[in-house]
């Protein structure tokens, strides 16, 4: 089996970089649809709409429709139809990036990601997730390519609730462990092929930066002000983990994840959020040591990130709800499959109560 890593093809990340949006993507189309979420209207149609404008662009501003669904995606083609655009800029978090990617695949035409919030690892990677109409996890749309550029403006980012920030260092918490476990098992990861030693190398120096920097940057962006540690956790979240992920390979924790949106109950929580609490299933699955378990349960209390199923709004019906998660997560065509074991529904049944048992003793009662 051959090695493969893949990545975007320019990744640039600092203050107000914004606000020459025109000057990095001109080279890429004459107009372009730009897909923003309703928070990020203003700032589409305001400092990117006139950087464009500046640069002897055109574009037509849409606004998303909350989800990356089959339905979302056959819209907005029929809208660049319409419009006559021939590239494509997504503007807000990781459902509106990921249906951006999806149309500009389905236009075949390039594809510019800005993130607003760094709370998932989506801007990079040629990877949508599809959901249904109402939230529930459908499938991976695996792309051809990554997006041609990504744009990460950290003053935006820093003005993004904190909660957001935390979320992204939650997705990213899972890119280490899961790569780690596919590697073990001679995995296929999204990429391609099995995890280059660059790929591993980006997904551990992912943890440490996390570890490192994450209850700084957390501070510092309850302020919205963009520190040095604002800037690495931001790029950490974004594309160390999303290298890391594409290219180092998926396994439990973000099954978990999957298996956790079936239930109504999570729908308001995160991605990442969901995430960190798969992190911890992964651990108690693979039978981790005490040590890195108290590890990642002490720095997700720190930052407030769920490792116990009430902080996922579970506190009724528990063991029903955990064995629809449970079968859900070990679905075919699952990445909890890429672990260097077999597994099953009702490992994972247990794994997720015991889970929930050890994150219960970090969690101050209420």
């Amino acid at each position: 089996m051959e090695r493969v890593i893949r990545s975007p093809g320019k990744y640039i990340q600092g203050v107000n970089v914004l606000e020459r949006a025109g000057e990095y993507v001109k080279e890429l189309a004459g107009k372009f649809l730009i897909l923003a979420t309703p928070s990020a209207q203003e700032l589409a149609s305001g400092v990117v709409g006139k950087s464009l404008t500046t640069n002897g662009l055109e574009f037509h501003l849409v606004k998303f429709n909350r989800e990356c669904s089959k339905s979302e995606i056959k819209r907005l083609v029929a809208l660049m139809e319409a419009e006559r655009c021939d590239g494509v800029i997504g503007i807000g978090g990781g459902k509106a990036m990921d249906t951006a990617k999806a149309v500009a695949y389905q236009r075949q035409v390039p594809v510019v990601i800005a993130p607003t919030i760094a709370s998932s690892d989506a801007p990079c990677s040629a990877l949508s997730v599809i959901y249904t109409d109402s939230g529930a996890f459908e499938e991976y749309l695996l792309l051809p390519s990554n997006p041609d550029i990504v744009l990460v403006d950290t003053q935006v980012v820093a003005n993004a609730p904190a909660r957001l920030l935390v979320a992204g260092i939650g997705d990213a918490l899972a890119t280490w462990f899961e790569a780690r476990a596919s590697a073990s098992a001679n995995a296929t990861a999204m990429a391609g092929g099995q995890a280059t030693i660059t790929a591993l190398a980006i997904a551990e120096t992912c943890y440490r930066t996390l570890l490192a920097e994450g209850f700084k940057a957390k501070t510092a962006v309850e302020r919205n002000v963009v520190t040095e540690a604002v800037e690495r956790i931001v790029e950490a979240n974004t594309y160390l983990s999303g290298i890391g992920f594409e290219s180092g390979g998926l396994a439990a924790a973000h099954s978990i994840h999957n298996g956790l949106t079936a239930v109504a109950d999570t729908h308001s929580i995160y991605h990442g959020e969901k995430v960190s609490f798969g992190v911890l299933v992964q651990l108690v699955l693979e039978n981790a040591s005490l040590e890195e378990v108290e590890t990642v349960c002490g720095f997700c209390a720190e930052l407030g990130l769920p490792i116990t199923l009430a902080e996922l709004n579970i506190t009724t019906d528990i063991e029903k709800k955990a064995r629809i998660v449970a079968n859900a997560a070990c679905a075919m065509g699952e990445t909890i499959h890429n672990m260097p074991f077999e597994v099953s529904p009702d490992l994972v049944y247990a794994a997720i109560l015991a889970a929930d048992a050890l994150g219960s003793g970090f969690v101050e009662p209420v």
